[in-house]
């Protein structure tokens, strides 16, 4: 699983890498290429490599240095058809040439900076300097190429006397005699580009390691950039006990309510092996719990710092969030189909490997009778599982054994303050505490009246409650 494939089913996550200021086209690609990673130790090294470019980042006298690198890497070519034909011992032409001079350029150009700013471990580039005087015959120390007059004796006075004939004009014989000349022209510089090419076959793997290293500086200054910019911090990856969040907060939905001038509330929470049953009312944040622990898991195991003022992460295989709006009209399958054949995959999958499984509502779109029984299920089976199960439910006395926890809800002492629904969120406390009760929390008909909905439909629902009991 790549990044690409994961930011489709992870909104937060596409804000997040939307939102990482690689320079490079070449850069982008290898960004979204990232395989998700399941190593502790691989992640925490990736993760230090970060934490050090950004601490020189942060030193404003290595501002300019850093802004020397972005435009080398600015200039840089996604070379990836050129190197393919390199290593195919392809003759390559003026143009990929140029290519392979900008490559060799931007290398010891990058070199030079991240020698300077004490980077050259995280900076390590292959030596590419051979590659620059190939191309760079007359030893201008520009990036840009064309075949020059050095690389074959004829082409001085063949230029010359082309430059004579043309400006002769329409005199026909000028024009014959210019005709010829071209024709010798493109046979040296054939010449000449199979000569270079062939040069630079040896060089060929070399060349793909700076490209690549080069893509992974521009990630590296990207992901540092971006930590520092929205306050991220560097999670330490553990091998055992529980994942643990201090503050922990979306992105996405911190910035839009500052735009807003909203409050926003961080939450902390600890995630554990087995499952979680998590209740609370509507508006009270469980899916926004979910999506958030969703997007940090992943922004872990891709080397980003994550959206928390402390992080402790364990590594898991993959993270499956089924978030319950899955109807697929291509296939033909309603909401509940979408997502029961999502759930049954994800409960297969749970049996061989560890999974962060988050599961918002489950079967809330078939009859309760039933919709209570398949949730039943499912808990009894993930809290034997291995996996890291989280699941929000509006279902009461599961009778399953687990671990429960609630958002804490609306705040009864604010109720005497006028309630809109541009302002409930400010009523709203979205911490999550531990609750040892298997019933849910009923604050819906208590929301509604403070919104000031019809007084007879409230009636008439606590009439119908209270026939229940």
């Amino acid at each position: 699983m790549v990044l690409r494939d994961k930011i489709t089913g992870d909104a937060g996550l596409q804000y997040v890498v939307e939102a990482t200021g690689v320079i490079s086209a070449a850069g982008r690609r290898a960004l979204l290429d990232t395989p998700l990673m399941t190593k502790s130790e691989d992640i925490e090294e990736e993760l230090e490599r970060v934490a050090r470019v950004k601490e020189k980042m942060e030193v404003i006298s290595n501002l300019r240095t850093f802004n020397e690198i972005r435009h080398s890497l600015m200039c840089l070519h996604d070379s990836q058809g050129t190197l393919a034909n390199l290593e195919r011992r392809t003759v390559i032409d003026e143009l990929e040439l140029y290519e392979m001079k900008n490559l060799a350029y931007a290398t010891m150009e990058v070199t030079r900076h991240g020698k300077s700013l004490g980077l050259e471990k995280e900076f390590e580039l292959p030596e590419v300097s051979d590659v620059f005087e190939l191309l760079d015959p007359d030893h201008t120390g520009l990036p840009n190429f064309y075949i020059y007059d050095t690389y074959h004796e004829e082409l001085p006075e063949l230029r010359k006397k082309m430059k004579a004939l043309q400006a002769r004009g329409d005199d026909p014989a000028a024009q014959e005699e210019y005709g010829r000349c071209f024709d010798r022209h493109s046979e040296i510089q054939h010449e000449v580009e199979n000569r270079l090419s062939e040069q630079l076959w040896g060089r060929a793997e070399r060349l793909k390691l700076a490209m690549a290293t080069l893509c992974h500086i521009d990630i590296l200054i990207a992901k540092a950039e971006l930590a520092s910019d929205w306050g991220l911090t560097k999670p330490t990856m553990v091998t055992e006990g529980a994942t643990r969040y201090e503050e922990l907060f979306n992105p996405r939905l911190k910035h839009r309510n500052e735009e807003q001038r909203l409050r926003y509330q961080p939450v902390t929470i600890d995630v554990r092996e087995g499952l979680c049953l998590v209740t609370g009312a509507n508006m009270a944040g469980k899916t926004v719990l979910l999506k958030t622990l969703a997007t940090a898991q992943a922004l872990a195991q891709f080397a980003y710092f994550v959206p928390a003022k402390k992080a402790e992460v364990r590594v898991m295989e993959d993270i499956v969030l089924c978030i319950g709006d899955e109807q697929n009209e291509m296939n033909g399958l309603s909401s509940f189909a979408s997502e029961i054949i999502n759930i049954s995959e994800t409960v297969k999958r749970s049996e061989k490997e560890r999974l962060l499984i988050l599961i918002d509502e489950p079967a809330r779109t078939t009859n309760p009778v039933e919709g209570k029984a398949i949730v039943q299920s499912l808990g009894d089976i993930l809290s034997r599982r291995e996996s890291f199960s989280i699941i929000t439910t509006h279902y009461s006395e599961l009778g399953t054994d687990c671990r429960r926890l609630r958002i804490a809800g609306f705040r009864e002492d604010m109720a005497n303050v006028p309630i809109s629904p541009r302002n409930i969120n400010q009523f709203m406390d979205y911490s999550v505490v531990e609750d040892s009760s298997e019933t849910v929390p009923h604050e819906a008909l208590r929301i509604a009246t403070l919104l000031g909905c019809d007084g007879n439909l409230l009636e008439l629902a606590e009439e119908h409650i209270k026939e229940t009991l």
